[in-house]
């Protein structure tokens, strides 16, 4: 139905022929008049969830072959979910353009015109037991970002180092609010001195090839060196921020530039002239918009803004990342089929995932858990690091702890980095300030005897096997023979809390005596429980050991020398 089918294509872009009909809300095939047929509607192509489409699995850290281009709407027939599917498959399109701008698109239609040809376009890395298995609905996010320095793709091998197996060039870590009000996303330098751990990579015939570790060296060395894959970098990010990361996604050169040209060009400001001859970027002073070869270009260049060091390149990619996020937002984008088409081509072609994410409809699921996010709440950050104190000429860096850990305390306990609303944070202040005041209460009563203290434990964060050396503490150092150990939690909490009825309180203070429980950590309900039922002990990342304090609360601001910059503010580079 299509211009191809009618041998045309040479003359007309397939994202010109649909458009939206304000009627409907349908987007619909627009033929020349000499045509002399109806308009059709397009019904949605669209695999069953039970058998999609099977991306291409790809060798260790290296993006793989992908199909050949399949036209729009050149592919017809297949099942659609009944119910309300149509609706989620029509946002389908944008938001998977989206991913490669961190995934924070809302919004967008005509995903449904050729599904399978966006599945297909998709590669796909079996990460080999590497992080959390996947993302969950109900829970905080974490995806690793990664652009490798791989010189794949037409034009590319003129960067230099064309033979480069795709280190771990640019790394962001995006970690998504519990409850979907903001998200943080993390630069990790790649001239960061860190630890790779052992690593496991499946081969290409199927088989495990276990990598051995690699003490101080730089970061960026955890992916492609000696064969390492994604999995890799996700087991360094764990080690170095103690973050657990859900699912990878990994682009090479070619994303810039193509997404960049989807969108229409980003637009950058500079501060002062350009003139690179490293990265070949020469432009004068003032207001530009990029795209292709001068959007990859900018992102690379080192030797254009501030110390010319690799921080400030940091600082350059993300404000391009948050203009390409406005940009897509963007009404002209928005409403525009044929950057619908481009984008999501663009994006699927330069996307290598794990397995958690290998597919349209995982990627649909992921990005509708992230489109209401507004862009003033989503902030980008730098892991704060310091020269290399080892090196008398000072090319790596190390991590500041200092800084480094009020930070990281912050993602780990689901903190949000930006005032997310006045009033929202006025009334949490003063709801919290009540809460604490009728914790501190609950302290001020009765102790129960030891042995009449019924608690189960639970691990929802602390150290591997702390529920069942806890529970065995509480009876053997503390005489609460009736402590049980349950085990992981149902899901992760932010901090120790214990969960207690109104005729358990003098339980309640007995344990939170033998712990060191503070007030903030009891949660009374308001229904008095059978007298046999136990208390419930969820143990978190505050907890480090029976018998020893809970580590200091999580910090609610940043230290004023920490790096960051908001999504939906421009600034000209520098």
């Amino acid at each position: 139905m299509d211009a191809q089918s009618r041998g045309r294509a040479d003359e007309i872009d397939p994202a010109d022929q649909w458009v939206l009909n304000p009627r409907t809300g349908h987007y619909e095939l627009q033929l020349n008049d000499s045509a002399a047929q109806e308009r059709p509607k397009v019904a949605a192509p669209r695999r069953s969830s039970s058998a999609p489409a099977a991306p291409k699995t790809t060798s260790p850290g290296v993006p793989g072959p992908r199909r050949g281009d399949t036209p729009p709407g050149g592919r017809r027939g297949g099942r659609s979910r009944k119910g309300g599917g149509g609706g989620r498959r029509k946002k389908a399109l944008l938001i998977t353009s989206g991913t490669l701008a961190l995934l924070l698109v809302g919004g967008g239609a005509a995903a449904y015109l050729y599904y399978d040809h966006l599945n297909g376009n998709l590669s796909v890395t079996d990460i080999a037991g590497a992080g959390t298995g996947g993302f969950k609905k109900d829970q905080a996010i974490n995806i690793l970002v990664i652009g490798t320095d791989k010189r794949s793709g037409a034009g590319n091998e003129g960067y230099g180092d064309k033979d480069s197996v795709g280190h771990a060039d640019t790394t962001i870590l995006f970690h998504i609010a519990k409850d979907r009000s903001n998200a943080t996303a993390l630069s990790i330098p790649r001239d960061l001195i860190a630890d790779i751990p052992d690593c496991p990579t499946k081969q290409p015939d199927g088989t495990t090839k276990q990598i051995r570790g690699t003490k101080g060296v730089r970061f960026n060395n955890s992916l492609g060196q000696e064969g390492r894959d994604a999995g890799c970098t996700m087991r360094t990010v764990k080690g170095l921020t103690g973050i657990e990361v859900d699912n990878f996604m990994m682009v090479d050169f070619n994303a810039v530039k193509t997404l960049s040209t989807a969108v229409g060009g980003v637009p950058v400001c500079l501060e002062k002239a350009v003139d690179d001859e490293d990265s070949k970027l020469k432009l004068p002073q003032g207001e530009h918009r990029l795209q292709g070869e001068q959007a990859l270009a900018f992102v690379r260049t080192r030797h254009a803004f501030g110390n010319e060091s690799d921080l400030d390149r940091i600082k350059t990619q993300q404000q391009f990342l948050g203009s390409m996020m406005r940009e897509m937002k963007s009404k002209e984008t928005l409403t525009s089929p044929k950057k619908f088409f481009s984008l999501a081509e663009a994006a699927t072609k330069s996307l290598t995932v794990d397995q958690g994410l290998g597919s349209i409809d995982k990627l649909t699921d992921l990005a509708g858990e992230l489109k209401d996010i507004d862009l003033k709440n989503i902030t980008f950050t730098t892991l704060p690091v310091l020269d290399n104190p080892a090196e008398k000429v000072k090319a790596t860096v190390v991590v500041n702890q200092a800084l480094a850990e009020p930070l990281l305390q912050m993602i780990r306990g689901d903190v949000s980095l930006t005032e997310v609303e006045k009033k929202e944070q006025a009334a949490k202040e003063a709801a919290d300030a009540d809460a604490k005041a009728k914790q501190d209460a609950l302290l001020q009563g009765n102790r129960a005897p030891a042995g009449d203290v019924r608690v189960s434990v639970y691990n929802g964060g602390g150290p591997k096997g702390a529920a069942s050396t806890t529970a065995q503490w509480l009876q053997n150092s503390k005489g609460m023979s009736k402590a049980g150990n349950q085990g992981n939690a149902p899901e992760k909490v932010a901090a120790t809390q214990l969960e207690f009825a109104p005729n358990q309180a003098d339980q309640a203070r007995a344990l939170a005596d033998a712990l060191g429980l503070p007030a903030t950590a009891l949660r009374m309900g308001t229904t008095d429980a059978a007298s046999k039922t136990p208390m419930k002990l969820t143990l978190g990342p505050d907890f480090q050991k029976a018998g020893s304090p809970l580590a200091p609360p999580v910090p609610q601001e940043l230290p004023k020398d920490v790096q960051q910059a908001q999504a939906d503010k421009a600034i000209c580079a520098k």
